[in-house]
């Protein structure tokens, strides 16, 4: 793409970009498939050639390794990228990272981004996550003065009172662009007792009628597939809420077979290539999926192994495969555009409860619906069934205003201990720079500025502070954000030294695992590893029994030693596939977990040496 050629530009696109242009921070609101990330190419592109640096963040690693591809074969010998996972070409002049990555340099490493004139936020959104929400609020708040934002987004309702914010913290002007077109206009469908119909007000009947329940049909998977497929609606993203659901789905399409010959020798063709190129031959996940690919049928989801999942990713934009069910994620940030998407069901777990899906949720999924530039429409079909759901609340979904994004600031110690060393008892006035603060109630900042008092305190009254100053366990425990007490506390009495290889391992694994709602630990524990757990436990309960006294929330995360055989095996050399039988855990589940705890080790490494 050449920066300079204006005319290719939509309009939305050409008002961010002579905003840019003018040295403007942006922040872009536009419909999935837009074209948000032409906005983000022209200022690397324009960044590159006036000699500036650009950084450019992601909320998971996914999404980061694959801007990470698409921008290796546009900008190759410029680009770089940091993920806690994989860290290539640092240095880079345009540097891919997550956004806790992002945080950390700021906080941590602050010279290290003098020469980034831009930063790009993509799915700015995510600051209403609730679990890692404050890392953009933290990461905006913070940011250097000589960066420029761009804010990337599909949907933001109170984008004004949110750049508004942004204004007030950076004390600049942030200029709103807002798209509301789609370039691929969609169509609503709904599957009902089993028929199929684009008319809320047949819906509605269905929903309403007093029809005995002996006499309910049951939506049928098979009758909805042969209508797309009888309607030229593929190929088709199938988003399911449950991992288990979205393979058991996949095979239930298994009679069906949608390649032509010529397509199947292609694909059987490309899935091999693929699968030696990751060392995925023999594995039997990539072989239990082979069964399925040669239909053009498959599945993706988080448990998978992540070489697995990018086999299916590309199968998927080679145009081969036909139907996927998928989770979620498939719909953040990742180019997967279909034809059709369906959603199996419009109720999710939110963290701890199912509920009707949110507005925004909906259409972040509905809008990979519709190839910009190959379809003139999209469809978007929605499974109901009556009785978890009512008429009202699915035209909420399809028409209802798009949730705002809240802010779910709760500053980490981590980040804490590190504005304490900047700016000792004055840390108190960062909170006003907040938006939380910015758009709560009065008794919402009260008590939000209490908590961060109470931490301040706890931290105090832990020797991690003394006389205005960060203790050596102070120093310690900044760099390692989300487990720093625990961490800290073994630092301290000598726990972590007194351990060999295999019980750190453990003890990292056990730190960042978070077991399935009712999951248990398979077998007994070993015997180093009951010790271990006993200690663990005991410094646990004391930092629990100190947040109750202060009333911090949410609370230090729990160990969890369901991996503790799992990992043991893995350090000694034990074939992945063979430690699998340790443990109910999903293999692309341990594979985080275990990517995770390297990263903890990096930290620990790190900060040890302060």
């Amino acid at each position: 793409m050449c920066y300079n050629n204006f005319m290719q530009y939509d309009r939305f696109q050409q008002e961010a970009i002579n905003y840019i242009n003018r040295d403007h921070s942006v922040i872009v609101c536009a419909p999935t498939g837009a074209g948000k990330t032409a906005i983000a190419e022209y200022i690397i592109q324009k960044s590159l050639k006036i000699g500036q640096s650009v950084i450019y963040t992601a909320p998971i690693k996914a999404l980061s390794n694959q801007k990470f591809r698409d921008f290796q074969s546009q900008f190759p010998d410029k680009i770089g990228i940091l993920t806690g996972d994989v860290s290539l070409n640092p240095d880079a002049c345009i540097l891919i990272m997550t956004t806790e990555i992002f945080r950390n340099k700021i906080l941590n490493e602050p010279e290290t981004l003098k020469k980034y004139a831009w930063v790009i936020f993509d799915e700015i959104h995510y600051i209403d996550n609730e679990e890692r929400g404050t890392v953009w609020e933290e990461s905006l708040i913070f940011l250097p003065s000589h960066m420029r934002i761009l804010c990337l987004s599909a949907t933001i309702p109170n984008i004004k009172e949110f750049a508004e914010w942004i204004e007030s913290v950076q004390r600049r002007p942030l200029k709103i662009v807002v798209e509301d077109k789609r370039p691929v206009p969609l169509r609503f469908l709904f599957q009902c007792r089993n028929e199929i119909t684009d008319d809320l007000s047949d819906l509605k009947k269905q929903l309403t009628s007093r029809v005995p329940k002996k006499f309910h049909r049951a939506n049928r998977i098979v009758t909805l597939i042969n209508y797309i497929r009888q309607n030229k609606g593929l190929p088709c993203i199938w988003f399911v809420f449950s991992r288990k659901r979205a393979e058991d789905l996949a095979f239930e399409l298994y009679s069906f077979d949608f390649l032509k010959q010529s397509e199947k020798t292609q694909i059987v063709s490309l899935y091999d290539q693929l699968c030696r190129r990751f060392d995925l031959s023999g594995e039997e996940s990539a072989n239990r999926l082979y069964y399925l690919i040669q239909k053009g049928i498959a599945y993706h989801h988080a448990g998978m192994l992540p070489t697995l999942k990018e086999v299916i990713e590309q199968l998927f934009t080679s145009r081969l495969l036909k139907v996927i069910f998928t989770t979620e994620t498939f719909a953040l940030g990742i180019n997967m555009p279909a034809r059709s998407v369906v959603f199996d069901n419009l109720r999710k777990y939110y963290g701890r409860y199912v509920r009707i899906l949110k507005v925004r949720d909906f259409y972040q999924m509905a809008g990979r619906a519709g190839r910009r530039g190959m379809d003139k429409v999209g469809f978007v079909y929605s499974r109901i069934n009556p009785g978890l759901i009512n008429f009202e609340q699915v035209k909420e979904i399809i028409s209802g205003q798009a949730e705002g994004v809240k802010s779910q600031f709760n500053t980490s110690y981590a980040t804490l201990l590190n504005l304490y060393e900047r700016y000792k008892e004055m840390i108190l006035e960062i909170y006003p720079l907040s938006f939380h603060h910015f758009q709560s109630r009065k008794h919402a900042k009260i008590e939000a500025l209490r908590l961060m008092q109470a931490k301040l305190k706890l931290l105090k009254d832990l020797n991690y502070i003394e006389d205005s100053s960060l203790t050596h366990k102070g120093l310690f425990a900044r760099s390692i954000y989300g487990y720093e007490l625990l961490l800290s506390e073994f630092y301290e009495t000598g726990i972590l030294e007194k351990l060999d290889e295999f019980a750190l391992g453990v003890l990292c694994v056990a730190i960042v695992f978070e077991p399935r709602k009712n999951q248990r630990i398979l077998g007994r524990l070993p015997k180093n590893a009951r010790y271990l757990r006993e200690i663990c436990e005991k410094t646990y309960e004391s930092i629990k029994f100190r947040e109750m006294k202060y009333r911090i929330y949410p609370q230090s995360k729990k160990l969890y030693f369901h991996l503790a055989q799992t990992t043991q095996a893995w350090l000694s050399g034990t074939r992945f596939s063979k430690i699998l039988r340790f443990t109910d855990t999903d293999e692309g589940e341990i594979i985080r977990f275990f990517r995770m705890a390297v990263q903890i080790l990096r930290e620990i490494n790190s900060s040890a040496f302060v």
